[in-house]
């Protein structure tokens, strides 16, 4: 993809348009949101995704959009599961309801601007060094046997990262909630409030789950464009599926294990392309392994979509037959 400098802007300065309109309309009225302004919301973002993906195949071809569409769905699958982790971090810091909104929005923001830093810095490194693709391969594969043998999580409490205690210990804090405010004055003091930590607590946790999504993406399309589209969309949308599927995030129950099929096969594919090209003395002695297949996009695009559509529907079934049993259990 050849995408000029001014295409850039334009395309990060009409997404940054959206974002400030929806921090303007948040911060002006705080709220609750109803199921239906969340599921108008997100069928925006999702609508403006596919429309983007269209507009990629048209003007790049449908190659391109095969990774656009395949990096996107990705990222919203482990941005899904962000969202649990949101859920303890608010429960935890007991962020009152009208103000969850605002924090997730803030928090979103922050999280896009450092993974545009990671997007950037992992570009420069495969540009660099292509048996970075081995690293990143293994790096996924181990997190998907992570994912699958931890199971379901029975951990309940948030546990806040490094930063967020060095900041609780370095700077004061109130403990009272003043509206959208990050800090405010109190006998002549000024106090940090529990609105900022909330802020750089989602900002930050969902830079560590970048770790895995940044070399997971570009194991699907190696143009940083693409890469930054697909994870911006992702994220564009995080805070109203937050509002709109909190309590069905507890019926998705095979998740980890989706997930994990999930990144092992885009582990394993960046595996394969790594010895398709390979450069590294020791192995084949420094020349590519041409019986090694380059896995197709639209390969890559139907598994992804078969693993999370499996995924689910087993988990579904499955709290829907939990369900049931539930009152015959109790019954005994």
């Amino acid at each position: 993809m050849n995408i000029p400098v001014w295409g850039w802007f334009l395309t990060i300065g009409l997404m940054a348009v959206f974002l400030l309109i929806d921090i303007f309309v948040i911060a002006r009225r705080p709220h609750v949101p109803s199921m239906a302004e969340a599921g108008r919301h997100l069928a925006f973002y999702v609508g403006a995704a596919v429309l983007f993906g269209l507009f990629v195949w048209f003007e790049w071809g449908g190659q391109y959009a095969g990774e656009f569409y395949a990096g996107w769905l990705t990222e919203y699958s482990l941005s899904v599961d962000n969202l649990f982790v949101f859920l303890l971090i608010m429960a935890s810091f007991k962020v009152p309801q009208k103000l969850q909104q605002s924090a997730l929005m803030v928090g979103i923001v922050i999280a896009i601007i450092l993974r545009g830093i990671f997007i950037a810095l992992g570009a420069v490194v495969i540009n660099a060094y292509s048996w970075v693709f081995y690293i990143f391969g293994a790096f996924l594969v181990y997190t998907a046997v992570k994912l699958a043998t931890g199971g379901e999580s029975d951990d309940d409490e948030y546990h806040e990262n490094r930063l967020i205690l060095w900041i609780e210990k370095r700077f004061p804090a109130t403990k009272e909630w003043n509206s959208t405010r990050l800090t405010v004055i109190e006998n002549g003091k000024r106090l940090i409030t529990p609105m900022l930590v909330v802020i750089l607590a989602l900002g930050t946790t969902d830079l560590l789950f970048a770790l895995d999504s940044i070399p997971a993406i570009y194991g699907l399309t190696k143009e940083p464009f693409l890469v930054l589209t697909a994870n911006i969309f992702a994220l564009m949308g995080l805070r109203q599926l937050y509002f709109l599927i909190g309590g069905l995030l507890k019926k998705l129950v095979y998740l980890s294990i989706g997930l994990a099929v999930l990144l092992a096969f885009i582990g394993v594919k960046l595996v394969m392309h790594a010895l398709h090209e390979n450069n590294l003395p020791f192995i084949n002695g420094g020349r590519p392994i041409e019986g090694v297949p380059d896995i197709p996009i639209l390969v890559s695009l139907g598994a992804i979509v078969l693993i999370l559509g499996v995924t689910t529907v087993a988990s579904l079934w499955k709290s829907a037959r939990d369900a049931r049993l539930e009152p015959a259990d109790a019954a005994r």
